[in-house]
């Protein structure tokens, strides 16, 4: 679905990231890891077509990527919720919505805010919810235009262990029950997030990056909490961690 060719990135003659080559296919849940600086959230704003890239392709579904804004839907998650403070939690999830389509459809809003168990919530602003919380809210809203695929930059990295965990849970719940996600693209510091949350996990080298090695996780799809404690979990782990070192 994804084909990523000899991509190259510099700023001011000073290379990021370096012949990347990477597929990713329809259903896959990816996380991409690697030391800090080595071109994770560059890789992801290429993808999304905030930023471009100097050399390479990023390819689509066979539509080079100056095509896909037309053909396919992408939304993506930022470290920060990025909350509108004057706007309510039923306001800020409709916002995509209105700047796509010039206009809300509450439903499908009240439909988002039970997905990510805030139906209770609607009318509080972002100052009176927890972090936790306000990251469920701007995926509520990155959902609300039904994407195919769905890039996280480190969304959960400043949550606490439970929090962070929970979200985990909530990630694949939301995963696993919208048809409409062909894709998950998720940046990560944590090497366990990353093996729990995935079908497959890419390693970047340091700056500049390129594909280190890639890494098919071995596990259920439907996984719990526990499956952290398993020995086959901690061996996947032990393995990344050893790769990125």
């Amino acid at each position: 679905m994804i084909q990523i060719k000899n991509l190259h990135k510099s700023y001011n003659d000073l290379a990021v990231l370096n012949n990347v080559n990477l597929e990713i296919n329809k259903g896959e849940f990816v996380s991409i890891i690697g030391p800090s600086g080595c071109g994770k959230t560059t890789l992801l704003k290429i993808l999304a077509g905030l930023i471009e890239k100097t050399e390479g392709s990023v390819v689509i579904d066979d539509n080079p990527q100056s095509e896909k804004a037309k053909k396919k839907r992408m939304s993506i998650i930022f470290q920060n919720p990025n909350l509108l403070p004057w706007r309510n939690c039923f306001e800020n999830v409709g916002l995509a919505q209105e700047i796509i389509k010039g206009k809300s459809n509450p439903k499908e809003i009240r439909q988002l805010l039970r997905l990510v168990n805030l139906e209770n919530f609607e009318h509080f602003y972002p100052n009176e919810l927890s972090g936790g919380m306000q990251q469920r809210i701007s995926i509520a809203r990155a959902l609300s235009t039904s994407p195919s695929i769905l890039l996280m930059d480190e969304p959960f990295n400043a949550l606490d262990e439970l929090t962070r965990e929970h979200m985990n849970l909530e990630l694949l719940k939301i995963w696993k029950n919208n048809n409409f996600l062909s894709n998950i693209i998720f940046v990560t510091h944590s090497i366990e997030e990353a093996v729990f949350l995935s079908d497959k996990v890419v390693i970047l080298s340091k700056n500049p990056g390129k594909v280190k090695d890639i890494i098919e996780i071995d596990l259920p799809k439907i996984r719990g909490i526990d499956i952290k404690n398993t020995e086959k979990f901690q061996r996947i782990v032990r393995c990344i961690r050893k790769k990125i070192k």
